[in-house]
């Protein structure tokens, strides 16, 4: 494999559910914060785990034209073995930035569309969608 930029506190993920699904949160790349004790370019390093920030953790809102009563979902993001490097010291791999990869969001309560006869739920519970870290590690590799 060969070597690739490592991610670090400051670095962000971005998530991309596809149209006609709208996640606020999801919209702009979310920051990264890395729970290891080593350091990148004076940051410390992020470990498998810390693709999954906190502020991102909780149910959030989303909308689905013409489901524009919002419902609630989470989402999973599913790293590859090309974003993670070999053990660390602590028995946790390291995220490098590799390719795209999956994130899932799953709807625990369907938005709605309104309509006479009353509301109708969005039938998807499930809405692939890509996440990719994004880097400022210049210097730094892993492989």
């Amino acid at each position: 494999m060969p070597a690739d930029f490592i991610i670090k506190t400051g670095d962000m993920i971005q998530i991309t559910i596809p149209p006609p699904a709208i996640v606020p949160m999801l919209m702009a790349p979310i920051p990264l914060i890395g729970t290891s004790m080593d350091l990148c370019e004076s940051m410390p390093i992020c470990l498998q785990g810390d693709e999954h920030p906190p502020s991102i953790k909780a149910p959030m809102p989303y909308t689905a034209p013409p489901f524009v009563t919002p419902g609630m979902g989470s989402v999973q993001i599913i790293v590859l073995p090309t974003n993670l490097t070999i053990l660390t010291t602590n028995g946790k791999p390291i995220l490098i930035k590799g390719a795209t990869f999956q994130a899932i969001f799953n709807v625990s309560a369907p938005a709605m569309q309104p309509t006479p006869a009353g509301p109708v739920p969005d039938p998807l519970l499930v809405k692939p969608g890509t996440a990719q870290f994004i880097t400022t590690t210049v210097l730094e590799k892993a492989g």
